[in-house]
């Protein structure tokens, strides 16, 4: 008889384990976009809780969009534009440079 009361008890402490330990799993991506100070915090813990009922397809889609984000650099896109552009100006320069230099050789040669 007191082993039915355990079996019982053991057998509800670990379904109300499981209940909060998935509620805690989905909430991590939500955890990282709160540290990370992610401007799409709410959506993320939103679309965490809502993963609980797509049976958890766009969870790891979470942790990846909580994740790509950083406070230091942003999305991290616009840095590399910015370094883009600045490697095209110099290209720029250097081809102007290079026909001037051009120019003036043919103009030595007398062409």
């Amino acid at each position: 008889m007191v082993l039915d009361y355990f079996a019982l008890g053991l057998l509800f402490f670990v379904a109300i384990v499981l209940f909060y330990g998935i509620i805690a799993l989905h909430d991590i991506p939500y955890e990282i976009a709160k540290h990370r100070n992610h401007p799409h915090q709410d959506a993320i813990h939103v679309a965490g809780w809502v993963s609980l009922f797509t049976l958890h397809v766009i969870w790891p889609f979470l942790w990846i969009w909580a994740t790509v984000y950083r406070e230091d650099r942003g999305w991290g896109f616009g840095q590399r534009l910015q370094r883009d552009e600045q490697s095209l100006a110099a290209l720029h320069d250097e081809v102007a440079t290079l026909r001037s230099r051009l120019e003036t050789l043919l103009q030595e040669k007398g062409h």
